[in-house]
Order: structure tokens, then sequence, then C-alpha cells
């Protein structure tokens, strides 16, 4: 499957920039001395500029934004609250100065299979995936696999993954810990909106089992998928670009999964052989 584009960015709140600057200082826990110190200011200038009586430069507002690690799209919206132009560009990942990372993301794709793979942007929308996936996803609601794709819904909802997956109480905590996380990280509203959505899916009797047994080697938790040649065990691995510079770049996560027994390997290299 080709890279398709990302989804357009909500509209950015018009607040400014010291609310901003406190609410991602909340959200790191870190008092005004604690970001004072980090960011080598006194606390007194960090308190004037949160309240709006001091101006900051572009520099201290890039020198705020490094110290919280506030991710590039955030950093943009930051530039813009204290009057400055964006720094990080956005490209759509069909564009020309992207083609390197384009090429990568598919390399890394299909040198996964016969495992599958994919790759989603911030808000867990299908970009991109190589040829096993398919094979997974037979039987689907199709209302669930018009673009955008959210991979998400297809874990959990009952016209998707759901009603196959064994450890599903287990796969439900896995995701909604990785997605509790990431809203903490971002603070992104459309992750807020995803999670009560997911969050209201119906769970059958049993199946909202939390506890965290059958960890791999206690590292990893399993994906136990039931399909008409059995049940595979997979575990996952998420990839990120290293370096980002661009929004688009640093927003663009990869899943690869491997088979957690030799029984699940050989389960999808005839998946997809066949």
């Amino acid at each position: 499957m080709d890279l398709a584009l990302a989804s357009p960015a909500p509209a950015a709140h018009a607040l400014p920039f010291g609310e901003h600057l406190r609410a991602w200082r909340l959200r790191r826990r870190m008092s005004q001395l604690d970001l004072a110190s980090e960011a080598d200011i006194s606390t007194r200038h960090l308190s004037f500029v949160e309240t709006g009586r001091s101006a900051p430069s572009r520099e201290m507002v890039l020198r705020l934004a490094e110290r919280l690690d506030v991710p590039l799209r955030e950093r943009n919206a930051l530039l813009v609250a204290a009057g400055y132009a964006p720094m990080y560009r956005e490209r759509p990942l069909d564009d020309p100065a992207l083609a390197a990372a384009r090429e990568a993301v598919q390399l890394i794709l299909r040198s996964h299979e016969p495992y599958p793979a994919l790759a989603i942007d911030r808000h867990w929308n299908l970009l991109a995936h190589n040829a096993v996936l398919p094979h997974l996803l037979a039987g689907v609601d199709a209302s669930l696999l018009q673009p955008p794709v959210n991979v998400l819904r297809l874990s959990l909802h009952p016209q998707a993954l759901a009603p196959r997956i064994v450890n599903l109480g287990q796969w439900r905590h896995h995701l909604f810990e990785r997605l509790r996380q990431q809203i903490q990280a971002t603070g992104d509203r459309t992750l807020q909106d995803l999670e009560r959505e997911l969050r209201g899916y119906p769970v059958t009797a049993g199946e909202d089992d939390t506890r965290l047994e059958g960890e791999v080697l206690g590292i990893a938790v399993p994906l136990r998928l039931r399909t008409d040649s059995g049940v595979l065990n997979l575990i996952s691995t998420t990839t990120i670009f290293g370096t980002p510079v661009d929004v688009t770049l640093q927003e663009l996560a990869l899943e690869t999964f491997f088979p957690a027994d030799a029984g699940t390997g050989e389960q999808l290299r005839a998946l997809l052989a066949g």
C-alpha cells in the first residue's frame, strides 16, 4: 500500500503564549523553579513570561520548548502564540523532499514480510502497510476500512478485530495505556476524543480483565489473534525517526509485529504464500 497523506491538523486554540507555556509546564509536572533552572533563566523572568508581563524572544521560546520536550507541531503553536513564524515544516509524505524517508518506510514494511507491519500517523490513522496485513483484516466491517482507517478502531471495535482477539482485555489495557501516555505527552484533543470513543465500545463479560498474565519474557504484551488457521501469537515493536525536523516525520510511527513462537511464524509464512 502506498503512503497516504497525513490527516490535517486541527486548528490551534488562540491562547496567549504564557497560558500555552504554563499548560506545558504543568503537563510535564515541573515547577517554575525546575523549568527556570533547566532553561537557565530566573524564576522571576519565567513568571513574568507566563503572566504576560514579559514577551519572550524567539530563542527563549525554542529553549523552553526544548526543555519541556514539546512536540514539533506544538512548538510551532508556541512560536505563533509568541508572535513568531512557525519554524518546523509539515509536508505530506508524497512531497519530493521526503522521498528518502518515504523509501525507508516502504523498505522496512516490505522487508518485514511475512510478518505484518504498518505505518501510522499521530492519531493512529493507517498510512501504509505491507502485504500481510490485509490477510489479517478479513471479515472486518467494510465501513471501518474506509479512509482514514484508524488502527485503534480496527483493534477494539466489535465489528472489527475485537471478537477475534483471544486476550482482548489484556490488549485493551495495553492500548489504552499507550494512548494515555501519548495524550499526556502531547495534550492532543483528537486523541482524547478517540479515547472516549474507544472506551464506549461494548465489552462482554470477562473481557475487561486487565491482569497482564502471559507476557512474553516479561517485556512485551502479546496480541493473540484468532484466524482460520489457528491462533497467532504476536508481539509488536514501534519505530520512529530519530532526529526529525519535519512535523510529519516526527509524528509517523512504524508498528512491526513478530511471531512469539515458531508456530505463528509458520502460519504467517503460509498465509502470505497462499
